[in-house]
Parts: C-alpha cells; structure tokens; sequence
C-alpha cells in the first residue's frame, strides 16, 4: 500500500514542475507586461532582469505555504488517505485549468485558482465523511471564512486598483503631459525618488518577507519602522538619482521601470511559488509523517499538518530555476502579455476583442457624462488638460520607430509599477487577500483608460476585453473549486482505478492545448509574413507590392484546393473532412481579414508619390476578401447540409458540379500564375474563360429550375445547388476584378 502513495507522491511532484511551467506562464504578466509595453530596453535585457528578480526571489521565499495544508481545511479531521486524494485532485485541476486559460490569452490568479481548487477537493471529500459520519456537520472539515475572504478580495482589488490607476495616471500626465522629457530635468528626480521609494518598501514588505535569510528581529524592525524606512528611501533615491542624472543623463523612466520590474519579478516568486509547489510539498511531508508513524492510510489523522513545516532550500532553487526556464522559452508566457498590452495600447489597430451590449452602453454613457462634464469646466482649463494629453509627439516617434515601437510610453509603464507595488505593499501589510494579478491587471487597465487610450474607435472592444478577463476571473474560482471536487469524488469512490483514468484525463487536456498553442503559433506566423517592411518609419510601394502579390497568390491557391477538395468531400459524404475545410476556410477568412485590417496603417505609411497605387492595392485587398467570402458560402452550407443527413445531390447534378470544378480550378490557376509573374497579356483571354464559364453556371440553373419544376429534385437540396453555382458565379466575379486591380497596382508601380 505504501508504494501507491509513494507514486502519488511522485506525480504530485511532476505535476508541480508542470504546474510552476503553466504558473509562470499566466504569471509573466504581472512583472514584464509594462517592461515590455514601454520597450525601456531591448526584450533580451528586460527578460534578464525579470529572470533575476524569480530566481532570487525563489530563492529566498521562506516556509510552506499555510493555505495548502490548513488554510482551507481542518487537517485533524482528515485521514493521510483523503489529505492524498485532496491533494491530487487540486494538482490535476491546477494544471488542467491554468494551461487552458495560458492558451487563449487570458491571464487568471494562481492564488485564487489554489485556494478554490483546495475549497472544492476538501469539500467532495468532507460530503463523503460526513455522509458516513453524521455526528460532524460540514463546517468542521471546512474554512469557509478564508474562501469568502477571497472572494471580496477580488471584488476590492478590481474596483480599487482600476480607480487609483486611473486618478495617478490622469495626474501624472497633466504633470509631465507626453512630451515630458522636457519636464524630467525639473521633477524627474522627485518623481523617481517617490517611485522607487515605493518599489523598495514594496520589496522589503512583499518580496523579502518570510525570506529564510532574514531573522525574527530583523522582519520585526521592517514592521515596526514602515515609516522611517519610506522617508530615508525618499531622500537617499531622490539625491541619488539627480546625481546621476547630472553626471551620466540617466533615463529616470527606464530606470524606474526596470527596477520595478525586478522587484515584482521577485516578490511574484517569492511569494506567489508556494501556489505551485505549496500542495506538492504539503503531500511529501504528509508521506513522512505516515512512513513514521506505522498507523494505516486510513487511519491516521494529519494533525501534523497544523504544524509549521520549513521547505528545503534546494527545493526552491530548483524551483527557480524551472521558473527562470520556463520565462525565457513559454510562448504561452507572451500570448497572455500580449492579450494586456493589446488592450492597454495608446495607438488603434486591430482588436482582439469584440463589442458587446453592456460595453456600448458603457461608452454611451461615459460619452454623455463628459459631454456634462466639460459644459461646466471653464474653455481655458479644457483647453489646457487637452494639451497635457496630446499624445502626437509620442504618435511620431513611434511611427519612426515601426514595428519598434512601444505600446505605451515609460511615464505610463513606472505609473504602472509604482501604484501595483503600493498597493500590494499596503494590502500585504494590512494582510487584505489582494491578488497581485488582479492588481497589476487592473491598474494597467485604468492607466490606459485615463490616458484616453481607449478613445471612441476602440473603448467598446477594450471594455469588453476587459470584462473578459475579470469574468474569467471568477470563471476561475467557480471552475476550480467544481472540478476538484468532481475529482476528488471520484476518487473517493473509484480509487485507483479513477486516479489513473483523471490522470491520463489531464495529460490529454495539457496535449490538447499544446496543439491548440502550435495552431495559433502557426497562424501568428503566417501573419507575420504578411507584414510589410518599413524604411524610416514609411513603407515603400514596392515592398506593398511584393508582400500583396504573395499573399494574394497563396490565398488563391488555398481557395482553389478548398473550393475543390470540398465539393469532392461532400460528394464522398465525408463529414470529417468537410468540417476539418470549413476550419481552413475560417483560418483563411482571418488571413484576409488581418490584411484587410492592416490597410489602414499601410496606406499611412506609405510614401507621399505612392499614394495613388496605394488605391489599387486597397482594390486587390478588397477583392480578395469577397472572393473568400464566396468560398464560405460554399463550403459551410455543404457542411452543415451533410451535417443534418440531408440527401446529396444526383448523379446529374455531380456530372455537372465536377465538369465546373475542374474549369474554376483550371481558371483560378491561369490567374494564380499572371499573378506571380506579373504577366497580364493574356488577360482578356482569361476574361472570355471566365465569361464562357458564367453561361455554364446559368445554362446549370436553367437545368436544375426545369428539375424543380418537374418535381425531380428536394427543396433544400435544390437550394443548396443554386447557391453553390451562385457564390461560384461570384467567386469568379471577384476573381477577375481582383486581376484587373492587381494589373492596374503593378502598372501605378511600374511608373
């Protein structure tokens, strides 16, 4: 029986690694998300620095984490052999849960995720024991009060952090406004000195408490002097930093973010490491202590547990290292960065939300409030505000700088920083339950909004992004604490046989997502290839050319294999191919919808003489996404046709449906090819194709109204058919006016 639970043990283990991978993939947010936003330093540098501040806080964060072995539950009222399932199930979830969110983006808490998943597993076994044990309510094996804590911890940190880091910011910028290298040499030592000022108690506080490296009398003297301590940080900052601003012209913004970056780097590993090893660790010593004691599984209480248990260093370097690891290599790590700069972006483009009813009425309202607003604020003051806010000298340098350029600017990101690491200073020294997710998170989010990053083109898909997120949120702890429990159950009743069955559950789902990342990865590379070179901030017509003529060619030969391939599944009444196309064809819908998102910033930056073949590619473009339009209505209405066992069509109607195939496929590669060689010679022959083809398809309708006519043919597959000879008839429409423009764009060029 020992052997068991020594393998338990043993996958416990291995689900930490893996949970400390996933952990510090949703995690990265918190400490790179304004680093990376501002561009202060080169990625390679910034990632340096936040690999430090994890390591060094892994290192130094001291004992185990009290919420995995008696925060939640009671452990004196629980045997070894239920403290093991509680454990595994929590594990298993963990994992599941935080790799499904790191997939799409989305950044969650690992603390809430922990304390929900350890609620929900404590819960499923205490309904059993209870079940079979009357005497002893619920109550007794639960604390509930810490889940509730928890719980109006979200709801405080949400509101209060959205709203500080709304007001600093709005502050800030009227202080410094976006040109505010002018004002630095006046109040940037002051304004760094109150910055790190902040970020050093917020280290000593957060990221240095319960380290093993400091005594009892020295964490004492910290909690004791708060005061004294942010006073001689303020001074000594303060002269030092205006001394090295006078001898070396010291950046006091990139400065400051990076040292925030650290420092929440570190206080994230040191504090936020015991959500990923904290329930493993827990089942170690849990395992010592039934080794020891020569009692059954079943039998031993985990009194123990109540105790205080110190974690072996070795452990945590390991730990950091595995973390350090995981920060330079997760792809997953930058998708849910990327999800927060999106969304707190100075600049337009495209938005990875879209809108909703409750964030319209939102703006709707906010539009009207300012509206009332400024009606009462004298035209002077307005006029002064608006200035402070004008962010074109901040638009210039990042239309220089191109694909260079920052998200946002460094006197944003230190906001960013400062006012996250106050907070959760204050709240850790208050001992309030704030996520330092929830914190950072939020307070980006305010910042943005109060530097009017959210204007009218964008603040409906930013609000619901960020409704999103807070609701995944709570999505998180509801999901967490229902799927421990179901676990934990079903163990409880299926033993061995139901571990090893959610086991292999669990390593499908992490493969699962591992697929789905690899397909996002893709397609993020395929996107990328569809971006246009700059030249000093501006895009040569030649490069748009180049790039267009490309894309427009795999595009057409993606639409002629599917347009094919599709109709001879549906003739072969192949389902699972038929739907695995409609997929493509939504891949493909993306890819020209990313292209034809993009106009846009391409035509702004195109040189001022190629303005006028910047119209012709604006055409192409155009065209290019009706004709894949046409391919949709295609190929969908045949799936979801054969999808509801529908009859197909006749062998009249394939004989006819085949012969035009193979001429739409014979014309798409004849325009493919004057497309790639930029050879339009022979285009008018082409034109006289595709018009013969035209009378095919009406001389197919004419047969098919004469079949409906005499009752020969069903009514949805008799739709079905007209519609599938219209959207070609369409498709080949858009195809030859996408030639026409692309002739006439190589023509503008060739000038």
């Amino acid at each position: 029986m020992e052997t068991i639970y020594l393998v338990i043990v043993g996958v416990l283990f291995l689900l930490a690694v893996s949970d400390l991978v996933v952990g510090v993939s949703n995690d990265a947010v918190n400490f790179l998300n304004s680093a990376i936003g501002a561009r202060v330093a080169s990625f390679k540098v910034i990632m340096f620095i936040a690999a430090l501040g994890v390591f060094v806080g892994a290192s130094f964060s001291g004992g185990m984490m009290e919420v995995a072995r008696k925060g939640i539950f009671n452990p004196l009222v629980f045997s070894f052999e239920e403290i093991m399932i509680i454990f595994l199930a929590v594990m298993l979830t963990d994992v599941i849960l935080l790799d499904l969110f790191n997939t799409f983006g989305l950044p969650t808490s690992t603390t809430v995720s922990i304390v929900f998943e350890l609620l929900g597993a404590a819960i499923g076994v205490a309904v059993i024991k209870s079940t079979n044990n009357p005497d002893m309510s619920l109550a007794e094996y639960i604390n509930s009060a810490k889940a509730l804590a928890i719980i109006s911890g979200i709801l405080l940190s949400v509101v209060i952090s959205f709203t500080v880091g709304m007001i600093v910011q709005y502050i800030t910028r009227i202080l410094f406004s976006f040109n505010f290298q002018r004002r630095i040499k006046y109040f940037g030592a002051l304004w760094g000195g109150i910055a790190i000022t902040a970020i050093t108690y917020f280290l000593i506080v957060k990221g240095a408490k319960g380290a093993t490296f400091m005594s009892e009398e020295v964490q004492t003297w910290i909690s004791s002097n708060g005061k004294l301590i942010i006073l001689y940080s303020l001074i000594f900052w303060t002269v030092l930093i205006q001394i090295l601003y006078w001898l070396f012209n010291l950046n006091i913004m990139k400065a400051t973010v990076l040292a925030g970056t650290f420092a929440l780097a570190m206080a994230f590993a040191g504090n936020d490491l015991v959500n990923f090893i904290g329930v493993p660790l827990a089942g170690f010593e849990s395992f010592k202590i039934y080794q020891a004691s020569g009692t059954p599984a079943d039998q031993l209480l985990m009194n123990s547990l109540a105790g205080e248990v110190k974690t072996e260093g070795y452990l945590l370097i390991i730990a950091g290292l595995i973390m350090v690891i995981t920060l330079w290599t997760s792809r997953k790590a930058k998708r849910v960065v990327q999800t927060s700069l999106d969304l707190g972006r100075q600049s337009e483009g495209e938005e990875r939300f879209g809108s909703s009813f409750f964030a319209r009425s939102i703006v709707r309202g906010s539009i009207a409030l300012s509206n009332s607003i400024n009606a009462v604020i004298p035209a002077k003051v307005r006029n002064f505000i608006d200035k402070q806010f004008d962010s074109s000298v901040y638009e210039e340098e990042r239309q220089k700088m191109g694909k260079e350029a920052s998200s946002f600017d460094a006197l944003r990101a230190s906001v960013n920083l400062v006012v996250a690491s106050i907070l959760i200073a204050y709240a850790t020294s208050m001992k309030l339950p704030l996520s330092t997710t929830y914190v950072t998170f939020m307070v980006a989010m305010g910042t943005s909004l109060a530097d009017r990053a959210w204007g009218r083109e964008s603040a409906v898909y930013r609000i619901t992004g960020v409704v999103s997120v807070i609701g995944g949120w709570f999505l998180t702890a509801f999901s967490a604490a229902t799927v421990a429990f179901i676990m934990a159950t079903l163990m409880m009743f299926g033993g061995n046989y139901a571990i090893f069955v959610l086991l292999l559950f669990a390593a499908f789902m992490v493969y699962r997502t591992h697929v789905i990342t690899k397909k996002q990865d893709s397609e993020t590379k395929l996107y990328s290839e569809m971006e246009i070179e700059e030249v000093n901030g501006e895009i040569l017509s030649e490069k748009v050319l180049e790039k267009c003529r490309s894309s427009v060619s795999g595009v057409l030969k993606d639409i002629s294999k599917l347009y094919s391939e599709s109709l001879n599944f549906f003739e072969a009444e192949d389902r699972k191919h038929l739907k695995e196309n409609t997929k493509e064809v939504a891949s493909l819908n993306k890819r020209t919808k990313k292209l034809k998102n993009n106009i846009y910033n391409t035509v702004r930056k195109l040189q001022e003489e190629s303005i006028d073949s910047g119209l012709y590619y604006v055409q192409v473009v155009d065209y290019l996404r009706e004709t894949v339009h046409s391919l949709t209505f295609i190929v969908n209405p045949c799936y979801e046709h054969l999808d509801n066992n529908h009859k197909v069509f006749s062998e009249a109607q394939f004989e006819e449906i085949n012969i035009l195939e193979s001429k739409v496929r014979s014309l798409i590669t004849k325009a493919n090819n004057m497309i790639d060689q930029s050879d339009f010679k022979h285009l008018q022959e082409l034109i006289d194709e595709q018009l013969k083809l035209i009378d095919v398809i009406k001389g197919m309708r004419k047969k098919q109204l004469k079949r409906i006519k005499k009752e020969k043919a069903g009514t949805k597959i008799s739709m079905l058919y007209l519609s599938v000879l219209h959207e070609t008839q369409n498709m080949l429409l858009h195809l030859v006016n996408l030639l026409k423009a692309q002739r006439d764009f190589v023509a503008a060029i060739k000038k």
